[in-house]
């Protein structure tokens, strides 16, 4: 299975980091193809122009503005997004990416009726993300578990009608040991085993 990771925090030896290396090498390990797109080092441009977003509704993919990474997208029969949660959501340059590379005509077709979009990312069996939090579990549920509800919720509806989730997240990251943190990359060694 070729796996588009999509990475996505500022910081080279964040912790975030050793959760993408992590990743990485367990899936190479369960025998995927891994596609990694590191959003910071790649120096990708989140901010949308004006004369983009005009023409967004009725954007084909032989005008798509990131044409590469629509190309990337496209292979990918899974994607595993890496990011911390700041705020409530994910880091601007990760939403930035999703407006920017999640088109009309490569992830959803707009219809000419009232009614939902079509989706078009059918390719993409397996969805995932690993995410870290400075809030307790409880508090995040409380506040509407921000990052599960817009990737696993609304991003996978443009994905396979059966596609599979995994969400994996570190909670309280500011005061956590040691000890905790390893047992969370072990975790993440263990789940995408079986991604």
């Amino acid at each position: 299975m070729r796996c588009l990771v999509v990475y996505c925090h500022p910081v080279p030896d964040s912790f975030c980091a050793a959760l993408r290396d992590k990743a990485v090498a367990a899936l190479a390990r369960a025998g995927h193809q891994v596609d990694l797109l590191d959003l910071y080092a790649e120096g990708f441009d989140p901010a949308m122009p004006a004369d983009e977003h005009r023409r967004y509704n009725q954007m084909t993919m032989a005008d798509h503005p990131v044409p590469v990474h629509a190309g990337r997208l496209k292979a990918a029969d899974a994607i595993l997004f890496i990011y911390p949660t700041w705020w409530y959501g994910m880091p601007a340059m990760l939403k930035g990416w999703l407006d920017r590379v999640w088109t009309p005509d490569l992830a959803f077709r707009i219809p000419d009726a009232p009614g939902p979009v079509e989706p078009l990312m059918t390719n993409v069996k397996s969805l995932g993300v690993i995410t870290t939090y400075g809030a307790p579990r409880w508090w995040i549920w409380f506040v509407g578990q921000p990052g599960k509800r817009t990737i696993l919720r609304g991003i996978r509806a443009l994905c396979a009608r059966k596609c599979r989730r995994l969400f994996l997240a570190l909670y309280q990251i500011d005061n956590s040991t040691p000890e905790k943190r390893a047992g969370f990359l072990r975790m993440i060694e263990k789940r995408l085993a079986r991604f």
